[in-house]
């Protein structure tokens, strides 16, 4: 028999990888979100109508829950297949901050969070420092957004316990309605047309975003060099008609460990064809592979099948 090695075996039959992954595929996934109202939720639909529409094998349940600190446990316990974590989340629990670093493996990127305050249009404050002393909401409990959030003033030398009054949500979806009727000055939030900021923006009083300047940005990104310089872009909320540069990270889909490699396979296939088409929704636009590659948390992070599928099309070596 010819001998082949590995890479060109996969070359020449592309399919082989997946001779049982129809069966492994059709076992029923869960995938963790977050709190109702928020954006991994909408997220988490738009991803698995991508998935199913590629590969109709797939059966993917999304599962509510408190967020990304709730996720990494969910997914490290096996009662989760896949869920949604924030950025700073994801970089503490495969550096080992405070705990062993994680057997979960990175599935895709998701999208890029900048990170900003929103407040009503008819609202005074213009500037982060003018929130001291104010009531903040600051999301969920569990949410990734609250430590990036806490990270952001923090780099900017503001305490987010002792400078402001903290308010922290049951439901992501509450917040809006709180700034709206003035129970806190300004909502933290992440994220391009994320919906609390949405909400707020087309209210009757409108919205005014608050971001940290220049300045400040630099400080942030010395003190947490995981921080990304990001920017919101123009019209991507009613009356923003400026660019919001800002600080922010990539959030993402994890595996749990043990995920069938023919799995991650077929998720990282079926991602890719939805890319290659041009049939991401909005909320997807930043899930690429080039993306995955570019904002992984640490080298070795990446689901072996997902691997498999980057090397077999060449991205990866």
């Amino acid at each position: 028999m010819p001998c082949f090695g590995r890479r060109s075996l996969l070359a020449a039959l592309p399919g082989l990888a997946l001779v049982s992954a129809p069966a492994v595929a059709a076992m029923p996934l869960k995938l963790g979100t977050a709190t109702p109202g928020g954006g991994f939720p909408v997220y988490g639909a738009a991803f698995v109508n991508a998935i199913k529409g590629a590969d109709p094998t797939f059966q993917i349940e999304e599962v509510n829950t408190k967020g990304s600190t709730e996720n990494v446990p969910l997914l490290e316990e096996g009662k989760l297949d896949l869920a949604l974590v924030q950025g700073e989340v994801a970089q503490e629990v495969f550096a080992g901050t405070g705990r062993p670093p994680t057997a979960l493996k990175v599935v895709t990127a998701m999208y890029a969070s900048p990170g900003m305050f929103v407040v009503r249009g008819d609202s005074r404050y213009r500037r982060i420092a003018e929130l001291k002393g104010q009531p903040i909401a600051w999301g969920a409990r569990g949410s990734g957004l609250v430590i990036l959030g806490r990270t952001v003033v923090d780099g900017i030398g503001l305490d987010p316990e002792k400078d402001f009054h903290s308010v922290y949500l049951d439901r992501a979806g509450d917040g809006p309605a709180m700034v709206l009727d003035g129970q806190v000055a300004a909502l933290w939030g992440g994220g391009v047309r994320w919906p609390g900021f949405v909400a707020v923006s087309n209210s009757p009083a409108g919205a005014r975003f608050l971001v940290p300047d220049a300045a400040e940005i630099d400080r942030i990104v010395a003190k947490y060099g995981f921080l990304r310089r990001l920017t919101v872009p123009a019209g991507m909320y009613r009356s923003q008609t400026e660019p919001l540069p800002t600080v922010g990270s990539w959030s993402f889909v994890l595996a749990r460990p043990g995920l069938p490699d023919n799995v991650g396979y077929r998720l990282a296939a079926a991602l890719n064809k939805v890319e290659r088409l041009g049939l991401q929704s909005k909320q997807l636009l930043e899930t690429t592979a080039k993306n995955t590659l570019a904002a992984l948390p640490r080298p070795g992070t990446l689901q072996p099948g997902v691997e498999a599928y980057y090397k077999e099309i060449g991205l990866l070596l």
